[in-house]
């Protein structure tokens, strides 16, 4: 694959590590713990559960480490598994990139930040009757309802075609404001959790009492379904490996950054969450729309949730520009390998791929007119976690068939590192597809969002053929 010559070398080491801390550090942190927290009824449980993510993740990224340490090319999964794999499941693959992983991410990072936004701008938006009036039905999968939270929708979209021309015209431009809002938005939590503890206007028998702790099978559910808001906020770690083909010293500089991003993340988010359950109990937390600015407000009052409110936006922009800025090189790596769009393969006149980006703009604004929040996360989530387990099968699969090859890097732990991350995938996944189809059935969300995950992944199938015949 010839991309690699025609993208110029220009992320360092530094710029990376922001990219991969950067692309994680979110949305998911501000929004998830409120649904995690009514899933799971239990303080001690939220805490373990952001814990049991991280250090998956961290294994996640370990395995994808050792694969760009070989690879370090610009395409990042989509090239490892037309290595491991072969052209087709690389297609699903980057098929899948583009059309739920990717840009579901995108739109639901979007989507808060814009929330957030509205806090100080008041959108308008339909009244009830309106929302509801435009449905579009999925057969076997629920229903969509476009109009809802027009204004926020509208501003979100906005926001990604903002991101998108900065990213269309430099990257270097785009990788600055990478590490100006990872920056900002490290700050910005550590304040919180700072601001949080020491007001002294919280408790630490949050971290212990509950009121009505789940049980049973309610809790084993719950579990499960937590893991799907922790996964989604720490998803982004794979960002790097997307634009390895422009990283400086990519065998050394993508390890690394992965490693150090990944772990400083889980810190993050654990101290962030023990300051959500100082402030409020977790109660609270389950019934909290903006948990971050009701934490907040509760410790220092309504001039803290302005200023939080204001840096979750500047954090979830930062986010976003990392999750439109890498994951485009996949599409790009498929154009020019001619199974895709051709055109999605070309540079503009700045050498950056610029088709590629204009058209995960356009699919990831009719993603938010379409979905909401939660249906987008747990949807990308699912999807995700289908290539990362088939990335630890391929570590495996490539450790057998060429040994020889030199590896920069190799996973602590191997094989049992590579194996229980995949034993943990399937697990996963399977208890996430049943739990998706009974809350469906039991009337407790109105789309299957697994299900159109998976539909819209087999959408690639004739797609394939069609290019494959075209090359």
């Amino acid at each position: 694959m010839n991309q690699n010559t025609a993208l110029q070398k220009q992320i360092g080491f530094w710029s990376a590590t922001a990219l991969v801390v950067g692309s994680i550090i979110g949305s998911g942190v501000f929004m998830k713990p409120s649904s995690m927290a009514a899933q799971l009824g239990s303080p001690v449980w939220l805490t373990l559960v952001w814990i049991i993510a991280g250090l998956f993740s961290l294994f996640g990224a370990l395995i994808f480490a050792e694969l760009g340490g070989i690879m370090p090319k610009t395409g990042g999964i989509y090239v490892y598994f037309r290595q491991m794999f072969g052209e087709a499941v690389a297609f699903l693959f980057g098929w899948s990139a583009f059309a739920v992983i990717n840009t579901a991410s995108v739109a639901a990072i979007s989507f808060v930040c814009a929330q957030y936004a509205d806090y100080f701008l008041q959108l308008p938006r339909f009244d009830e009757a309106t929302e509801l009036s435009v449905v579009w039905h999925l057969p076997f999968i629920g229903d969509l309802y476009p109009l809802k939270n027009f204004g926020v929708k509208s501003l979100a979209v906005s926001i990604i075609l903002l991101i998108t021309i900065i990213n269309y015209l430099s990257v270097k431009t785009s990788s600055g404001l990478q590490v100006v809002a990872t920056f900002i938005k490290v700050v910005v939590l550590a304040a919180l959790v700072f601001g949080i503890f020491f007001s002294g206007n919280g408790s630490f028998d949050h971290f212990m009492e509950a009121r009505d702790p789940k049980e049973g099978w309610s809790l084993k559910s719950g579990i499960v379904a937590a893991m799907t808001g922790a996964f989604f906020a720490y998803d982004g770690w794979t960002n790097v490996t997307y634009v390895a083909g422009e990283i400086k010293q990519p065998q050394k500089n993508v390890p690394r950054s992965l490693w150090i991003g990944v772990v400083c993340c889980i810190l993050v988010y654990v101290l962030v969450n023990q300051a959500y359950l100082y402030a409020l109990p977790v109660e609270k937390i389950a019934t909290s729309s903006l948990v971050a600015a009701d934490a907040i407000e509760n410790a220092l009052g309504k001039t803290g949730v302005a200023i939080v409110a204001a840096m979750i936006v500047i954090s979830a922009f930062g986010s976003i520009n990392g999750n439109l800025m890498a994951p485009a090189r996949v599409t790009y790596a498929m154009g020019k390998d001619r199974i895709f769009f051709s055109w999605a393969g070309k540079e503009n006149r700045f050498k950056l791929p610029g088709n590629a980006l204009l058209l995960h703009a356009l699919w990831t604004s009719i993603f938010i007119l379409t979905g909401s929040f939660d249906m987008l996360a747990d949807m990308f989530v699912f999807v995700t976690w289908i290539a990362y387990g088939l990335g630890a099968v391929g570590v495996i699969i490539l450790r057998k068939r060429e040994p020889e090859v030199p590896r920069p890097y190799k996973i602590w732990g191997y094989p049992f590192v590579p194996i229980l991350f995949i034993a943990f995938s399937a697990f996963y996944l399977g208890f996430t597809l049943y739990n998706d189809i009974s809350n469906y059935l039991g009337g407790r969300q109105p789309v299957i969002n697994s299900l159109l995950g998976l539909a819209i992944i087999l959408l690639g199938l004739p797609l394939y053929i069609y290019f494959k015949r075209r090359k």
